[in-house]
């Protein structure tokens, strides 16, 4: 089976991590694997040898011209590109590649696997997503989904030859062992943007803070620059709270540099499945988190078992949370034990099998 994955890019992002864990898993399985990328980004997720990856976005003369050239012209280079390669399926992540994907495999046989990403809401409810959704998804072969939420938002005739498969966890996280002890730390991880809302969670530590002042707040994370990192280094200054409150940046041992920690505060306002969030129930850590739609969190937590969930946007209740952990540290343990048990059905292979037998099932139902 020759499987080719389109989404924009390979930069530092949900989607992207997922992409290139399946592609790199799929090309060590022995399988033909291509992933087709419009433009290059600064900081990539690697892809192994075993898998190709081709450009099919605009060539620099492209750039020059107008917005509906520029629209046509990527659907016209993924086009060539199924023609030319003729992959048994394309996956297509994220929004403008699924709907580039649709349009440009029409009429060639490759059937088409739509893969959602995000909250649909928001992002895929406007009048010219109504349209095209409803234009170009009768035309899916299938749609992989993250949560029930996400599937619940879209046509009916799309659940049936729907499935809902979890992120894979990256090995490393899975394989670190539990601290023999925790330190007085409160940490979260994930890229500085608007969505994730670490202001709300500067904002609860500072509660958190005047019960428990031996306590400090590290927040891992490169910069996207949208302007989220000059409001939480403002928020630092004005509360005079820069010696218990550190932005450290992006990292890659987030395995190592979290695992001592006595809390993890998860504070986004909306994801699809966080996989940061994933990541530190791996490590065992006890996990706060928002119950954001649509409904990443509520799908691999359960109240008071393997984490705390919160209101979104409730500085209050994510201090809470966060003391509530902190002031039971055997109940937080229990919570985080449990936690943990999430690498058994979000380990890299347990996902795989699953994307494995679902691409399969739609490459025979296209003959």
């Amino acid at each position: 089976m020759k499987i080719a994955f389109h989404l924009n890019c390979l930069e530092h992002g949900g989607a992207e991590r997922v992409v290139s864990n399946l592609s790199n898993q799929f090309a060590r399985e022995g399988y033909d694997v291509l992933v087709a990328t419009e433009w290059q980004g600064e900081e990539e997720f690697s892809l192994d040898d075993g898998v190709r990856r081709i450009h099919v976005g605009l060539a620099p003369e492209d750039e020059k011209k107008g917005r509906i050239y520029k629209i046509i012209k990527r659907v016209k280079n993924l086009r060539n590109f199924i023609k030319k390669e003729q992959p048994d399926v394309l996956v297509a992540f994220a929004r403008k590649a699924i709907y580039r994907g649709l349009f440009a495999a029409r009429g060639t046989g490759c059937p088409v696997c739509v893969c959602v990403r995000t909250d649909p809401v928001g992002h895929y409810d406007s009048r010219m997503d109504q349209l095209l959704i409803k234009y170009l998804f009768p035309q899916a072969a299938g749609f992989v989904f993250q949560t029930n939420g996400q599937r619940d938002f879209f046509p009916a005739y799309t659940h049936a030859k729907s499935v809902v498969i979890l992120n894979p966890i990256h090995q490393k996280y899975i394989d670190e062992p539990a601290p023999a002890q925790r330190e007085k730390v409160v940490v979260q991880s994930g890229r500085l943007v608007d969505f994730k809302n670490q202001a709300m969670l500067l904002d609860a530590f500072e509660l958190v803070h005047r019960k428990h002042p031996d306590y400090c707040l590290k927040i891992y994370g490169h910069d996207t620059l949208d302007g989220t990192k000059e409001i939480l280094e403002r928020k630092i200054e004005e509360n005079h709270a820069g010696d218990y409150v550190k932005l450290m940046g992006g990292s890659d041992r987030l395995e190592k540099e979290m695992k001592h920690a006595a809390v993890y505060a998860f504070s986004s306002d909306w994801e699809g499945l966080p996989n940061a969030l994933m990541e530190a129930m791996a490590l065992r850590l006890p996990v706060v988190a928002t119950d954001c739609p649509c409904g990443g969190p509520a799908t691999i937590m359960s109240h008071g078992k393997n984490g705390l969930l919160v209101p979104i946007k409730n500085p209050q209740a994510l201090a809470e949370g966060i003391c509530y952990l902190i002031e039971h540290p055997e109940e937080a343990e229990k919570m985080a034990a449990e936690a943990g048990r999430i690498a058994e059905i979000a380990n890299a292979q347990a996902v795989y099998v699953q994307w494995k037998q679902y691409l399969e099932k739609i490459c025979r139902r296209r003959g």
